[in-house]
């Protein structure tokens, strides 16, 4: 049977490194990508370890010759690939206003167009060969726009309509598509977390009550990928938001508006996180700090 060739950015933590190993079980071949050399070596050891073959790759997807550089050498080791997973980012707390400038930038910079960049290094391989699959790790934060995290929000919306988008795009080509929004599960996401004090306090609270860890989330996100799913929504409870906000958009409105002062009382997290730069992982130069994870 032929091994999957898949890369994963963001891949030396969080959600990153969960996939990486969840697909080294299945005995694939997996490049690991992250910004951090240092931590993507010690996955890769993990991925060899977990039955599968590991190719390391330090890359940065802010630099476009970071990225062009990692394509070139997946391309000329491997000879195209089978699964790309766009899962660096970043996370970060502020609303509209109070998000600086700075932050709005860089943010939307890691977590929208890194993955155009990545997308646009990488898919072109999959359309010569008419076949592959892509799959991009956006949040249930992406639809449900839970207030206090404002960028982080509009850039995992991002994320979600470049997949429908590439969806559309890839499909005469054979190529699929699937767009992944978890919400709150328990990473690494507090390690590098800037913010007040109580968001991070209620950051935490809200991890600490998932379900759901990084590998199961891996597991969940995989195995919708092999079924050809469009979104996957590991969580039950992005599950349920996602249809009240579809059939009845001001119900919608009136929950997540009573939760509101929970996150802008100093709290502004959202009702579901992202993974470290994003477990997401960190192929992402330096974050604004709070370093990816899932948000809802």
């Amino acid at each position: 049977m032929k091994k999957e060739r898949v890369v994963i950015t963001g891949a030396g933590s969080g959600l990153g490194r969960a996939l990486a190993l969840e697909y080294a079980r299945a005995g694939a071949r997996v490049a690991v990508l992250d910004r951090d050399g240092e931590t993507a070596a010690a996955v890769g050891v993990e991925v060899e370890a977990a039955g599968g073959k590991a190719l390391v790759l330090e890359c940065d997807v802010t630099d476009d010759a970071s990225v062009a550089a990692a394509a070139t050498g997946i391309g000329r080791g491997w000879h195209g690939l089978d699964i790309l997973v766009n899962n660096a980012g970043i996370a970060g707390s502020g609303t509209v206003v109070d998000t600086s400038d700075a932050d709005w930038r860089r943010i939307l910079e890691v977590n929208l167009f890194g993955v155009v960049a990545v997308t646009r290094a990488f898919v072109p391989a999959m359309i010569r060969a008419g076949a592959g699959h892509v799959i991009n790790i956006a949040s249930a934060a992406g639809f449900a726009s839970p207030p206090g995290v404002a960028a982080y929000n509009v850039s995992k919306a991002g994320v979600i309509s470049l997949s429908e988008t590439l969806r559309l795009e890839l499909s005469p080509h054979g190529v699929g598509v699937s767009v992944a929004c978890p919400s709150f599960f328990k990473t690494n996401l507090l390690d590098d977390f800037r913010g007040s004090e109580e968001s991070r306090r209620v950051a935490l609270k809200l991890m600490e009550k998932s379900s759901l860890d990084a590998a199961d989330v891996a597991r969940l996100i995989r195995r919708g990928a092999r079924k050809k799913d469009f979104m996957i929504l590991p969580h039950a409870e992005a599950r349920a938001g996602l249809l009240l906000k579809r059939f009845a958009p001001d119900m919608f409105f009136s929950t997540l508006k009573k939760k509101a002062n929970a996150f802008l009382g100093g709290a502004a997290v959202p009702a579901g996180a992202a993974q470290p730069a994003t477990g997401e992982g960190k192929s992402a130069g330096k974050a604004p700090r709070g370093r990816g994870s899932k948000v809802a």
